[in-house]
């Protein structure tokens, strides 16, 4: 291939002096640039060495052809000057185009290069991105089956302590040792804690429904029995922290369902004693709201929610990435506050999160409506109580 390059550069020079002889031109003039370009674009397509080629032939064609006398002799210094001036025009031309070539064929070759190093370098990072997330996916269904052992655990721990109490008594036996009160408070025990776990599994299995399965029944409930409810509810959870309640003069009964409401106010000191420090304060206050509405609130100390995630916590499944932690507490599947929600919407409130004016913390806030009924009677002044 090589020699029919060479070949083809010198036939390529024959052909121009054929074509300027039957066109009966004989000037210098025109032939030398002819010749030139045909040597620049030699040089451009296959090289110098194929360009040097055709600059020689185009010389000697040049000298025979194109300067007087005829043959390869030169009589006129003037036409030398031209013939030596055609060579190095030639070789400086057919370097230069050669070169122009090299530097594009290099540069393509450098672009393609960067290309195959590009590609690669993608496809390490998407194996790496599939690496890494199903190293977090694994991490993720471990945390899912932690969470939910111990949020199945502590109902079902209750459940079977009651029961084991029951039958440990004798209940099924005359002269049976536990009163009427305590198995009472046993069964209590089991209904509540029964209550509590079917919300879990609903929380679990109704990702898009915004109804409750269970139905929500709606009386008039004192607010002082259901604060109570929930506080005893949430001892085990809060002990190491004071928890301070806070109750406002004349406040309406409540037209909730009693249940779900001691849920709810589990829910949010259990989220407070999580995050808040062992030994800080998690404050509890109720106050009348606007029209008809009574307004609980849960403070605590903890290091707060950001502002562009206060309501991103009330969806399922969505924890904040800051707050993950080793402590087996902390291992939850963000259903907490999404059941929270749907509890107190469902009995026509409304639920959300504020910073405490100490920026200090978080604060949710639950507006409920207020019983039609008025109360038996006139609540005594505000009370502050620690209860722990």
């Amino acid at each position: 291939m090589r020699w029919l390059k060479y070949l083809a550069a010198a036939a390529s020079i024959g052909l121009i002096v054929v074509a300027i002889r039957l066109a009966s031109i004989s000037s210098a003039g025109i032939a030398a640039p002819l010749m030139l370009l045909d040597v620049v674009v030699l040089a451009r397509l296959w090289g110098m060495a194929p360009a040097l080629v055709a600059a020689a032939a185009g010389s000697a064609a040049y000298s025979y052809y194109f300067l007087p006398p005829a043959g390869f002799g030169i009589e006129d210094a003037e036409d030398w000057i031209a013939f030596v001036v055609f060579i190095f025009t030639a070789v400086i031309a057919g370097e230069l185009a050669s070169r122009a070539e090299r530097r594009t064929a290099e540069a393509r070759a450098g672009r393609e290069e960067i290309e195959r190093l590009y590609r690669e370098l993608q496809n390490a990072f998407d194996r790496a991105s599939e690496a890494e997330a199903a190293r977090r996916n694994e991490q993720l269904k471990a945390a899912l089956l932690d969470a939910l052992t111990h949020n199945l655990r502590t109902p079902l721990t209750a459940i079977k302590a009651a029961v084991t109490a029951l039958m440990g008594s004798g209940v099924w036996r005359p002269g049976a040792e536990l009163s009427v009160e305590g198995r009472r408070e046993l069964l209590l025990v089991i209904d509540e804690e029964s209550d509590r776990l079917n919300r879990f599994i609903e929380g679990l299995s109704a990702a898009d429904r915004a109804e409750l399965a269970s139905p929500i029944h709606l009386r008039t409930v004192d607010i002082d029995d259901v604060l109570r409810a929930g506080l005893i509810r949430a001892e085990t959870v809060t002990r190491h922290h004071h928890v301070t309640v806070t109750v406002d003069a004349g406040l309406p009964p409540l037209s909730v369902d009693a249940a779900a409401l001691t849920e709810v106010i589990y829910i949010l000191l259990d989220n407070a004693s999580k995050y808040a420090a062992t030994g800080t304060t998690i404050a509890v206050r109720a106050a009348a709201g606007p029209e008809r509405q009574v307004t609980i609130s849960v403070t605590d100390e903890g290091p707060g929610i950001p502002a562009e995630f206060r309501e991103r916590v009330f969806e399922k499944f969505f924890r904040i990435p800051a707050r993950a932690s080793h402590d087996p507490r902390r291992v939850g599947v963000g259903l907490g506050l999404p059941i929270a929600r749907r509890l107190v919407e469902a009995q026509g409130g409304r639920i959300w999160i504020d910073a405490p004016a100490s920026h200090r913390g978080t604060v949710i806030t639950m507006t409920l409506p207020a019983s039609l009924e008025t109360a038996e009677a006139d609540r005594p002044a505000p009370v502050a109580m620690a209860v722990k």
